[in-house]
């Protein structure tokens, strides 16, 4: 039985009778969340059927943007978790790395649309009577905007871990699991940190085609500040769609400042420095967090309790190093095989189940798709390089600042996390007054969810940049375009391909919403895949044949790409690039 001597216990209780104010809002705060998912819970039993949103009452919005948020947030925690076991599975299995790269540029770049409606029906039949179905289809839809540049990330960093590291895991013989927590796990942080503000924001994008889709005649919409939207713009409310607007900057306002500013401050003590000066970044909320007497309480209870050898537990108390034990090795590589054997196995079965839909397509559709493909190929490539123009330089100028890293993360936040879909009548409406045709509109639109990828790629290797070689070009008096084109063009340019790479998938994805849009009720298309995979799902009844062939195609170009292109400019960042080799 566990005890702790009286004496030290009425200390540690004496120590937090007198409550600041910051423990009393924990505390609210704490009540307020417990209550929350009380009401979260309420709305995933609930039965299942049609929702009436009341575009008159404002008030519903803090509730629908909660469970938004809430949505949201399960899906990056599902991301993480795939993140880190996907892309350790593919940097440490060359075996497997032939064909889950491959699986990944393909899984970044089917567009929602594609899975959406299978998705829905398959999780509604599973729960025919509750939310829950709905629930869960929502929330692996958001899943499918978070994961993929996170687990780039996360491969890339463990590809491109320093050769001095990993000589000190082999000299210290550290196991598996010491070295991707010692060593990897710390080197990767700053790239993931970034990446996965990005993949929130990513999530965002497709927001009201999440909450509020309909098939046919069926209503699968779900109470969220998504579909709040979609209605508002349904309807032409101007003002509720002020509202819902004001509702999500207040939810991405308070999400920067109280997750992901505290986390980008922690994430600078896993920088690799070399020496030389750096200021610190900062968090007020963080610094609150650390006057709270709770925490300390509850602090000083945990190291009393890892004290104690009764609850001693080796993940608390990292053990002494010791060799590699061979079987385990095996284990894992057994491990790995099976789980490489059951991924060829799931995906010669999709591939059989895909040839029987796609012999309904015609030679004709076949040739269409083709050249529509080389068609939006060009608008991804297009809107990739002119969001580098400016994401580049900004990115740099944020990330080499910490004190333009204090005052524009929440703006950049705010605008990258913002449903670009929910812009698109103003932008329409600027295009129709210009007499811009849809055609190259469409690569303005693509641009609007896919500059931010780059961005936040170029803000993490800004920051990640040694302080010392940054002395070294003040040393050297080197003017600020030298320093751009040997220094930080350089420094950057792992995580900008990273950045490339996501955002090319994005433009991909945001093809269908570009190149096919409703405006005051009318439809406006641009020839392209994204506008045949719409178009594939409007007719009644869709043509999932040719939806079908067109997901094929532009998974085929990607993977093509993504091959020769982007694999070239990844093997620049890891040989010739590198500040780590």
């Amino acid at each position: 039985m566990l005890q702790i001597p009286w004496g030290k216990a009425t200390a540690l209780l004496g120590e937090g009778r007198r409550l600041r104010w910051i423990d009393l809002l924990l505390i609210v705060g704490v009540v307020g969340v417990i209550l929350g998912v009380i009401d979260l819970g309420r709305e995933w039993s609930g039965e299942l059927r049609p929702i009436d949103i009341d575009l008159d009452n404002p008030w519903i919005l803090p509730q629908f943007t909660f469970f938004s948020l809430t949505r949201g947030l399960i899906a990056y925690c599902l991301s993480l978790a795939f993140t880190l076991v996907y892309g350790y599975w593919t940097a440490k299995d060359a075996r497997a790395e032939r064909v889950l790269v491959p699986l990944l540029d393909i899984l970044q770049s089917i567009p929602v649309l594609s899975f959406l409606p299978g998705l829905v029906l398959v999780f509604v039949a599973l729960f025919p009577t509750t939310n829950t179905g709905l629930e869960l289809a929502a929330i692996l839809m958001i899943f499918t905007g978070q994961a993929w540049n996170m687990t780039f990330s996360f491969y890339h960093s463990l590809r491109s871990v320093p050769q001095d590291l990993r000589e000190v895991g082999q000299i210290y013989r550290l196991n598996v699991w010491q070295r991707l927590r010692w060593l990897e796990l710390p080197f990767a942080t700053m790239g993931l940190v970034w990446n996965s503000m990005m993949s929130m924001a990513g999530g965002w994008f497709f927001l009201m085609i999440n909450e509020a889709f309909r098939l046919g005649e069926r209503d699968f919409r779900l109470p969220g500040v998504g579909s709040y939207m979609s209605v508002a713009v349904e309807r032409g409310r101007v003002d509720a769609m002020l509202w819902a607007i004001f509702a999500m900057v207040l939810m991405i306002v308070g999400l920067d400042q109280l997750l992901w500013r505290p986390v980008v401050v922690w994430a600078q003590i896993f920088r690799v420095e070399e020496g030389g000066l750096q200021t610190a970044a900062s968090s007020w909320f963080l610094d609150w967090l650390r006057g709270s007497r709770l925490l300390r309480l509850a602090k000083r209870w945990l190291r009393r309790l890892r004290g104690l050898k009764k609850l001693r537990v080796g993940i608390l108390h990292p053990v002494s190093a010791k060799p590699v034990e061979r079987h385990r090795f095996q284990w894992g590589q057994s491990v790995s095989l099976a789980a490489f054997i059951l991924l060829l196995a799931a995906l010669v079965f999709g591939a059989w189940q895909l040839f029987h839909l796609l012999e309904h397509v015609t030679l004709a559709e076949w040739l269409d798709t083709a050249g529509a493909a080389s068609i939006t190929l060009s608008r991804v490539l297009l809107s990739t390089a002119l969001g580098t123009l400016w994401a580049l330089p900004t990115g740099l100028a944020i990330g080499l600042s910490p004190r333009l890293s204090n005052l524009l993360q929440p703006v950049v936040q705010v605008l990258a996390s913002f449903p670009a879909p929910m812009l698109f009548p103003l932008i329409i409406t600027f295009m129709n007054f210009s007499g811009i045709p849809l055609g190259w509109g469409s690569i303005l639109l693509m641009l609007l969810g896919t500059q931010w990828y780059i961005l936040f790629n170029v803000v993490a290797g800004a920051m990640a940049v040694p302080a010392d070689l940054k002395e070294a070009a003040n040393s050297y008096r080197l003017s600020r375009w030298q320093r751009f084109r040997k220094l930080y063009v350089p420094a950057v340019f792992p995580f900008l391909v990273t950045g490339w790479v996501t955002a090319a998938g994005g433009a991909w994805n945001a093809s269908i919403v570009s190149e096919f849009v409703t405006f005051h009720g009318e439809v406006q298309t641009a020839w392209g895949l994204g506008s045949q995979i719409s178009l594939a799902l409007t007719e009644a009844p869709p043509n999932f044949p040719l939806l079908a062939a067109s997901t094929l195609v532009m998974c085929v170009v990607v993977v093509v790409f993504n091959r020769t292109v982007w694999r070239y400019c990844y093997h620049l960042a890891e040989k010739r690039f590198s500040l780590n080799k």
